[in-house]
This record gives C-alpha cells, sequence and structure tokens, in this order.
C-alpha cells in the first residue's frame, strides 16, 4: 500500500505511524523499516529502499520525510509518479509531509485515487473536547467536562501538548482518579500566558525582531490585538505590585497569596522584574495607558501600538541582570 500522511497536527500524523511500525516485531524492525529524508532523495535509493526484499517478515516499510516538499515538478516528479504504480506488494511506501500538500500535485491525486491520502487537521470545538476526554480514558482517568475545557483554553488545540499535560494529570492523579477543575489550575500553566512571559522577556532584553514575532504568535493564536495590549499592562501592574511586595523581602507564596495570583506567575514575575528598574516599569506601565486610550479613541490601530511599544522600549539600552 502507499500512504500519504500530512497536515499540521503532529502528534495525530506520528500516532499513525507508530501504529503501521507496530506491524513489524520490534527485534525486526531496524532490518525492514527504511527512513528517508525527501529534501534530496534521489529516485534510484527510493527504489532500492522499497524493492529491498523483507527479512523474516512479510512487509518492509519505507517512510519518505517531506519529499512533496521539496520536490519540484517537472522529470523527477513524473519518473515517481511511473514508479509508484510499480511499487512491490511486500513493500508499505509510506510518505510523510510536516505540511499541507498542493493537491493539485500528481503524487497527490495518484494516492488519493488509491485511498491512501490520511489528513491531520488539528481538532476544534466539540470534537476536541470528546477527543481530551477520550485520550483521560485511554490513560486510565476521567477527566470532568470543564476541566478537560480548561485545559483547551490553557493549552489550545496542540495533540502532543495535550497529551503531555493528560499524562501528567493522569500520573498525578492515579489510576482511576478523577481530573477536576482543581487539578487543572494546580499543575497545568496557560500557553497563552506562557507565551506572554515569553515576549516580556523579550522586551526586557531588547530584542525587538523576537519581541514582534511574539506579538504575531500570539496574534495567530487568535487574540485579538486590543486583548493583547490589555494583557501585557496587566503584566506589568503585576510586576509593580510583586516590586513592592518583593522590596518588603516577602517569599514569593505569600506574594503568591496577597495577590491572587498562582505561585509559577510570581516566580516569573519576580524574574522579570530584576530586567526593569523601578521608573522604567512606572514609564512603560504609563505608556500602555496612553497606547490602551489611543486604541480606544481610534487615533491609532491596536496592532501599530503593540509595534510602536516594542520599538520603543527596545530603543533603549539593556540594563545588566
Amino acid at each position: 500500500m502507499i500512504y500519504l500522511l500530512h497536515g499540521s497536527d503532529e502528534w495525530a500524523r506520528s500516532e499513525a505511524i507508530a501504529q503501521m511500525k507496530a506491524a513489524i516485531p520490534p527485534d525486526l524492525a531496524d532490518l525492514n523499516i527504511s527512513n528517508l529524508e525527501g529534501r534530496k532523495l534521489k529516485l534510484d535509493s527510493l527504489v532500492a529502499a522499497c524493492e529491498a526484499l523483507p527479512f523474516l517478515c512479510d512487509q518492509r516499510i519505507v517512510i519518505v520525510n517531506d519529499l512533496l516538499k521539496h520536490q519540484k515538478a517537472g522529470k523527477e516528479r513524473d519518473e515517481l509518479r511511473a514508479y509508484l504504480e510499480r511499487v512491490p506488494d511486500s513493500c508499505d511506501l509510506v510518505f510523510v509531509e510536516n505540511e499541507d500538500v498542493d493537491k493539485r500535485n500528481s503524487i497527490f491525486s495518484y494516492i488519493k485515487k488509491i485511498d491512501g491520502v490520511r489528513e491531520f487537521q488539528p481538532k476544534e470545538g466539540a470534537e476536541l473536547l470528546r477527543w481530551v476526554i477520550e485520550r483521560a480514558r485511554i490513560l486510565g482517568v476521567t477527566i470532568e467536562n470543564v476541566a478537560a475545557q480548561r485545559l483547551i483554553e490553557y493549552i489550545g488545540n496542540n495533540s502532543r501538548s495535550l497529551v503531555n499535560e493528560l499524562t501528567k494529570l493522569a500520573s498525578y492523579v492515579g489510576r482511576k482518579g478523577r481530573i477536576t477543575l482543581s487539578e487543572i489550575e494546580l499543575l497545568v500553566n496557560d500557553g497563552q500566558e506562557q507565551n506572554l512571559f515569553a515576549f516580556i522577556d523579550d522586551l526586557s532584553m531588547r530584542r525587538r525582531s523576537a519581541a514582534l514575532r511574539a506579538i504575531r504568535a500570539l496574534i495567530d493564536e487568535g487574540q485579538a490585538a486590543t486583548y493583547i495590549l490589555f494583557m501585557i499592562a496587566r503584566q506589568f501592574r503585576i510586576l509593580l505590585a510583586v516590586q513592592d511586595l518583593a522590596a518588603q523581602r516577602l517569599p514569593a507564596d505569600q506574594i503568591a497569596s496577597q495577590l491572587g495570583q498562582r505561585p509559577f506567575v510570581v516566580r516569573k514575575a519576580l524574574e522579570q522584574m530584576r530586567a526593569f528598574n523601578p521608573d522604567e516599569l512606572v514609564q512603560i506601565h504609563d505608556r500602555l495607558l496612553e497606547l490602551d486610550r489611543a486604541t480606544k479613541t481610534g487615533r491609532m490601530q491596536a496592532e501599530t501600538a503593540l509595534e510602536v511599544l516594542v520599538l520603543e522600549i527596545c530603543a533603549q539600552a539593556a540594563p545588566r541582570r
């Protein structure tokens, strides 16, 4: 059989490949599974891998990574398309593409015709919620609907990240345990919050390009620029409050309790505030308020305000840590 696995859900693709590999006994896998990189792959090398006889097995598997992404239309593609009709029955040929593919590609068209195309796109909405609940069941635990929804809010729809967090949560509650909202709040970091932390880190070190990319990543996650501006202002208010309480020599847990923040938020703020002098934190917070007013009165677009903030801060000299 010939397969084409593509789409941006990397974890789901990896799971499908693992299921295919499971058909080969583990002690014979090295002799019957070939992994080839498609960037500079020549047809002769692919043919040799496909036509090698299986060793003590009925089948061998040849996996080709990102060939369609790099292969240009022309003679090489035409020759590969012709060879696909001659792949031995003893070989499962699997093309794996880390991105979506051009559906006009003749290789795609041929594999689709023989029903070998498998597309893996991130799940959304109710389908994603059901998937999280089912993954928890597979791990031997249950998860409350409200907890599953909060997990998705924190992590997004990245399957691998969700599985990693579910595995951690399942280990915490134990076999046949129940994951509630309390476990999510205790053990799971808000992914968007982490991206915000990364943005503040880039600002503190005056890494202009990285800070602009971080803003773009937040927007690509679906966050409105006005909301990002609000969250940045909120984070600088936290930095100012943590700075005041830290000056009183209060420990991180006590600061978290007084501010109503999770301990990891306060610990991160303690790291970040050291990159700004006290006056600078106040100035940035005041500037954020000015930019917020400018966006609300229509004098400036929110995305422009974010870029202005980055350019102004990054134009200053970075303080020594």
